[in-house]
């Protein structure tokens, strides 16, 4: 089998160097086992922050023990960790990453549960509640100086992620081409990038960019290893055009996604301030639910990149990782034989 070994796959002991973002609020269990069993790095996602902080742990305990029966490869599980005016930790993050960490108190499932991604805010906010676990710490950033930042706090990975990718996006938009190149240069552990990154040819790019791996969340969605969501929710991403994306404000700023009523609604809800911050949250979270769990593509909220109307068919997982590395290979064979004069 053909792999590319990055800093990335040794750090992690996997095939190759694809990882699946984290998306939710809804479980993505199913996938995550997927993408693991394919050889890359699969990530379950929280349950939802409006959650109940102790009902809240609890349920992400049995995503991990889920996914731990459906893979006994490396996978990761994803947890936004913003924080308030006062710089405070907020208690469902709290409460989510201590879930993650008491879990790998359970050698079986430190086994397979080997990453922490962390979002949302500065990556010190959860340095101190990681530390000591055994866990590889990736960060999200957005942005050069917030690279800079969360490699001095100590993170073992970075995701840069550019302004095209799906859900939370920046509010300074640096562009996945910009961004990369950019984060390589200024930080010595493993960059992931992210947004826009759809095939072979995009991991190809973000080796040449200087990343060691590339994450991708829109893609994952329109698969058929997704059976935890609705199956609406990825047609509806088959069904987008180029350009069809939207930027709203949503729970921790900016987000990318796919048209819907609920924006508009929400939209009206904000102008009108008849919700308290909890209820506004709340709201969020319910709508994006809906549209993931149930279907809702009208009064749901439907995160997804912009690589939304690039994407025309559904995958299997299995069959496109390994695919996209060979992809990769093949592009990167073909551009060493250029002659130069």
């Amino acid at each position: 089998m053909h792999t590319l070994q990055t800093r990335f796959t040794s750090l992690l002991g996997i095939e190759h160097p694809v990882m699946q973002e984290g998306l939710g609020p809804y479980k993505t269990v199913h996938l995550a086992a997927a993408v693991s069993n394919a050889g890359g790095l699969g990530t379950v996602s929280i349950p939802g922050i409006s959650e109940e902080p102790v009902a809240g742990a609890a349920k992400l305990r049995g995503y991990i023990e889920q996914a731990c029966e459906l893979t006994d490869r490396p996978f990761a599980v994803n947890v936004p960790v913003g924080t308030d005016k006062h710089g405070n930790v907020p208690p469902f993050s709290k409460a989510y990453v201590g879930a993650v960490v008491d879990a790998v108190k359970d050698p079986d499932i430190a086994r397979r549960l080997r990453v922490i991604t962390t979002s949302a805010g500065a990556a010190s906010a959860s340095r101190k509640l990681i530390d000591g676990s055994g866990l590889l710490h990736i960060h999200k950033v957005g942005g050069t100086r917030h690279a800079l930042r969360a490699a001095a706090d100590g993170v073992d990975m970075i995701i840069a992620s550019g302004y095209e990718a799906g859900g939370h996006t920046h509010s300074r938009p640096v562009h996945t081409f910009v961004l990369g190149p950019s984060v390589a240069d200024v930080v010595d552990c493993p960059v992931i990038l992210a947004g826009g990154i759809r095939d072979g040819r995009g991991l190809a790019a973000a080796l040449a960019l200087g990343a060691d791996a590339v994450a991708l969340g829109t893609r994952f969605v329109a698969s058929h290893d997704n059976p935890d969501w609705h199956g609406a929710y990825a047609q509806r991403i088959i069904d987008a055009g180029e350009a069809d994306d939207i930027v709203f404000q949503a729970l921790y700023g900016p987000s990318r996604a796919l048209p819907s009523d609920a924006i508009a609604e929400l939209a009206a809800i904000e102008a009108a301030g008849t919700m308290t911050e909890t209820e506004l949250t709340a709201f969020k979270d319910a709508r994006l639910i809906a549209a993931q769990r149930d279907g809702d593509m009208v009064g749901g909220i439907l995160p997804a990149g912009q690589i939304s109307g690039a994407i025309v068919d559904l995958i299997h997982v299995a069959e496109f990782i390994p695919g996209i590395v060979l992809e990769a290979i093949k592009v990167l064979d073909r551009l060493s034989k250029l002659k130069t004069v």
